[in-house]
């Protein structure tokens, strides 16, 4: 990731930046505030929340602080810049509310990424500890898109309980700058009111964005029924164990027919 010239501050080149390119263009550009990346998490991939968290611990460990989150959705259009400016943005991960979907707890395919756009629109191999999962199938056939959140945490992750998170004090970044939409599983906001302190969500995971902050993956491999197998139990390993795991699920031939290529999203 390209620095900024000595004694620009990241808002100062992100401000530089939104004067020049129109894509950076929103509602209320006030660099200083304080940006959140919020997502709701529940099982995937087949996998129980407690099950994900464990294995994400472990990649955590294993990768010095660094870990990836898969999210359905992509990111807003300033992502990338706040990126390549290194603005501090938070993630914070909050439980579901609803129950997952059967496709979701129970799905027929499991596909593992290998690799990923960065902020600068370059296809880059995913570090070699993390992975990546997703249901490998959609109405319309194989899953052709997913994006996941580069986070770093110097703390363990454990599921945090009591304190509370009100999505209701935050906008979306970009566009009108709309309250966060109940379709909404991941969303890059900012607060404009005061927060409730009897919210319905909590803030059950807290990292900081890193590296190329919300990417889109590219190039899917199907896992086995005998490496699915492997996943569930995933956490319960030691580190030398997990980076030997990562490596076998992201082993194989690169697809042809997969979402590779093309600019952050």
């Amino acid at each position: 990731m390209p620095r900024e010239a000595v004694g620009t501050t990241p808002a100062t080149a992100m401000n530089e930046k939104m004067q020049t390119d129109p894509s950076c263009d929103w509602h209320h550009k006030d660099a200083n505030e304080e940006f959140v990346c919020w997502s709701r998490m529940q099982a995937e991939a087949g996998q129980k929340l407690d099950t994900i968290i464990a294995r994400k611990e472990l990649e955590r460990r294993a990768g010095e602080g660094l870990f990836l989150w898969g999210v359905g959705n992509a990111p807003a259009v300033i992502t990338n810049v706040l990126a390549r400016t290194n603005v501090p943005v938070r993630a914070v991960f909050s439980i579901m509310k609803s129950r997952p979907k059967p496709v979701d707890s129970a799905p027929t395919r499991i596909f593992v990424w290998r690799h990923y756009i960065d902020a600068c629109g370059v296809e880059r191999e995913l570090p070699p500890r993390s992975l990546i999962t997703s249901r490998g199938s959609t109405t319309g056939g194989g899953k052709r898109a997913h994006y996941a959140l580069m986070c770093r945490s110097e703390s363990p992750l454990i599921l945090r309980r009591g304190d509370v998170f009100d999505p209701s004090a935050y906008r979306n970044v970009g566009g009108t700058g709309a309250p966060v939409g109940a379709s909404q599983v991941t969303a890059l906001i900012r607060r404009v009111h005061p927060a409730s302190t009897r919210a319905d969500y909590e803030a059950n995971l807290v990292a900081e964005l890193t590296g190329s902050y919300w990417v889109r993956l590219t190039d899917p491999v199907e896992i086995s029924a005998e490496m699915r197998s492997k996943l569930e139990d995933a956490g319960q390993r030691g580190v030398d164990e997990w980076s030997t795991l990562v490596s076998e699920l992201r082993s194989g031939p690169r697809r042809t027919d997969s979402a590779s290529g093309g600019k952050l999203l």
